[in-house]
């Protein structure tokens, strides 16, 4: 089987549960406070490991007691941390989650440690790396670091992964060495904008899913003709749509799995790691690896925090796996 090598962002999580967001100027009291380890790279990385993968981290954490908590869930799920770079006098990450009444949730980052990481870092923590592989990534480290690993990835002959999370800023981290664009909605928008395929928002505004269900499969097809590599976008309770798969321009859509959802936070991570664990399995065609993937995150929605949260692959619905 295939290695997921992930190069991403380790943060810790601190959540608070909240009965309504807060105004401009209002204070409003927590019902709940959790710390927890996280991160889109840590949360991917342990849902690919329980997902079945062979998986090695890269990225940074800081010399501090929330480094060490991040290591060691990392290690517990059996992710290989060997290339995990602690920085001296710098914070590990850190993500302050407010989470609502109905489950959703905002979520604030403090980079830290994760800014620190280098393209020296990616090429000594890659060393491994080889053909067949997969190499997953995200954007919650620095764009040029994000750059240089997917042309590494690419002349190493492993199947690069983006998961385009936050949502990108700059077009150059959409360039020619990517074999599969992972996108939410709102992600979608701002992908298709730097491509030009849709209006810019005002400067300032951020990212939002304007794209109703009807156009959605539509520009999915654009945007995959136009990275001319495979486009997953999930969209909540309407599933995920997948172009780029093999089928020329069809887009094949894949339900949700109904559930009541707590807690979002790791949804689009588990979803990601799934099916980074599923393409490192041979199974090439990501439309044959979205149902288990979607299985995974609509169980990770019904459970509270992070990587707490995030399925063993024996907990799925026996029609999703293992």
């Amino acid at each position: 089987m295939s290695v997921v090598h992930v190069v991403g962002s380790l943060n810790a999580d601190q959540l608070l549960e909240l009965t309504a967001y807060p105004a401009a100027g209002e204070t409003v009291l927590a019902s709940d406070v959790r710390l927890s380890a996280g991160g889109k790279g840590g949360n991917q990385a342990v849902a690919a490991a329980r997902a079945g993968a062979e998986v090695v981290m890269v990225g940074a954490v800081g010399d501090d007691a929330h480094g060490r908590l991040v290591r060691a869930e990392l290690d517990g799920a059996g992710v290989d941390t060997r290339p995990v770079r602690t920085v001296e006098g710098t914070p590990t990450g850190t993500a302050i989650v407010l989470l609502d009444r109905a489950g959703e949730n905002r979520i604030v980052v403090a980079p830290g440690a994760n800014s620190r990481l280098t393209a020296a870092d990616v090429e000594l923590g890659l060393r491994d790396l080889g053909e067949g592989d997969v190499l997953l990534l995200q954007l919650e480290i620095p764009p040029e670091v994000v750059v240089h690993a997917a042309r590494l990835g690419k002349r190493r002959g492993a199947l690069v992964v983006l998961n385009a999370a936050p949502a990108p800023e700059r077009a150059d981290c959409l360039g020619a060495d990517l074999d599969h664009l992972v996108v939410n909605r709102g992600e979608m928008d701002a992908v298709a904008q730097l491509l030009g395929l849709i209006d810019e928002l005002p400067t300032g505004e951020p990212a939002r899913a304007e794209t109703g269900r009807d156009a959605l499969p539509a520009l999915v097809a654009q945007v995959a003709g136009s990275l001319s590599c495979t486009v997953v976008c999930t969209a909540g309770a309407d599933g995920a749509y997948v172009c780029g798969d093999g089928d020329g321009e069809a887009v094949t859509h894949v339900p949700a799995v109904a559930v009541t959802a707590t807690d979002t936070t790791a949804a689009g991570d588990t979803f990601t790691g799934y099916l980074a664990a599923d393409l490192a399995a041979g199974r090439r065609r990501p439309a044959s690896a979205l149902a288990r993937a979607s299985a995974a995150a609509a169980l990770t929605v019904t459970r509270p925090g992070a990587m707490d949260s995030i399925p063993h692959a024996d907990e799925l619905p026996t029609a999703f796996g293992p």
